[in-house]
């Protein structure tokens, strides 16, 4: 049973949500934050992990902690749901076109979080979001998930299509390392652990 349940609560944070590696991409998402909702249910849906995530932040500061706080959550859930990541492949790549944007990631799940991050945006907004907070959520996913990952944007002048297509390629590569490997179900790594 690859599934996690996590409940994160803080002075500035309130939020609770479960995931299911082996699930069909079913969001239920409810942040507070519209464009923020939009990306995570993305990287449900294409992730094809189940993620059902409630947030209650303090959005009348800023959406920064409730951004950050659900990138933490996320990544312990992912850690806690792999177990101890027998069988699985480990690490995914996927470039992903997405009308004018197109972005390219590579991760590993190998527990020594590492973000490298080349994707920058043409606006400091899309709509009413920040969109500096896209990799201040990318951050938090790889430090708790214990993920090296690697972002890149290859070509985009829509700082919408940008991010979209960031979550898209990230769910998609997580898609594959989550997956087993059928031609090897031990441990997908020579030092013996990860």
């Amino acid at each position: 049973m690859r599934k996690a349940d996590i409940t994160r609560t803080t002075a500035e944070t309130d939020i609770s949500l479960s995931v299911d590696l082996d699930g069909t991409g079913v969001y239920d998402v409810q942040t507070g934050i519209g464009f923020f909702d939009h990306m995570l249910d993305q990287l449900s849906r294409h992730s094809l992990i189940d993620l059902t995530l409630r947030a209650k932040g303090d959005t009348h500061i800023d959406d920064h902690h409730t951004v950050e706080d659900c990138g933490i959550a996320i990544g312990q859930a992912l850690t806690r749901a792999l177990g101890d990541k027998r069988g699985i492949r480990r690490y995914g790549s996927f470039h992903l076109a997405m009308d004018d944007a197109q972005v390219r990631c590579a991760l590993d799940l190998s527990a020594r979080p590492y973000l490298v991050w080349n994707l920058p945006f043409p606006t400091e907004k899309t709509g009413t979001f920040d969109t500096e907070l896209v990799r201040e959520f990318f951050q938090a996913l790889a430090t708790h998930g214990g993920i090296t990952l690697h972002v890149d944007l290859i070509h985009g002048i829509n700082s919408h299509h940008i991010a979209e297509a960031a979550f898209k390629a990230v769910a998609r590569a997580l898609r594959e390392a989550v997956e087993f490997d059928p031609r090897s179900p031990g441990l997908p790594s020579t030092k013996g652990m990860l």
